[in-house]
């Protein structure tokens, strides 16, 4: 066993709890889901490897995901769409989703990334920065970006003008001056505007 990464984890394995680590992937760009997974692995697991997505380069998180799939005793990925996001806000969507994983999770305990839950038959930490410091969140960060990644992939097939392959939906330059060339797709969030053309608000 490890590092500080799995310090949740041990101590809770330690009292005999099975955990269900829960991340998300998507909250901030403009158009396309956000992803939400959850894992579990067996009591006293590790893996070196396995870190937050954002520290991975997109070859590795790929190499992980096999990994992960094959070694969890369980997993779950949610799809939160943009007419979910528009009608509760990012900030509940994306709880919805996880209060969804955690309850159908068989796990004794979750460990969430910086997100209290309202609804959880099961004890549960929210963890500031979880992904760097539990691994069953980590395994879940690698999940939920890869998989909405691939969601953007498709698409940028679809919808070649926009470039969602490159920026995944974030409000980068590109993107902005795209919308304003051809306008939004059903795929953009509408309560993600424009407060200018440097800037993006969210209007929630």
């Amino acid at each position: 066993m490890g590092s500080l990464i799995d310090e949740f984890e041990n101590i809770l394995w330690q009292e005999n709890h099975s955990v269900c680590g829960i991340d998300e992937a998507g909250r901030g760009p403009m158009a396309g889901p956000c992803v939400v997974a959850g894992v579990i692995f067996p009591k006293n697991y590790y893996h070196a490897d396995i870190n937050d997505s954002k520290k991975l380069s997109p070859k590795k998180r790929d190499e992980l995901v096999s990994l992960i799939k094959e070694h969890a005793l369980w997993y779950k990925v949610v799809v939160v769409d943009v007419d979910q996001i528009d009608l509760h806000n990012i900030y509940r969507a994306t709880q919805m989703a996880m209060e969804e994983i955690a309850n159908s999770a068989p796990a004794s305990y979750i460990l969430t990334d910086a997100m209290p839950l309202l609804d959880s038959r099961q004890p549960f930490e929210s963890i500031v920065k979880g992904d760097s410091r539990s691994m069953s969140i980590a395994a879940a960060s690698v999940l939920a970006k890869t998989y909405r990644d691939a969601l953007m992939v498709e698409l940028d097939r679809m919808y070649p003008e926009y470039g969602f392959a490159k920026h995944k939906g974030y409000g980068t330059k590109a993107h902005r001056e795209a919308i304003l060339k051809y306008g939004r797709t059903k795929h953009h969030r509408k309560t993600f505007k424009f407060k200018d053309e440097d800037q993006i608000s969210l209007d929630i």
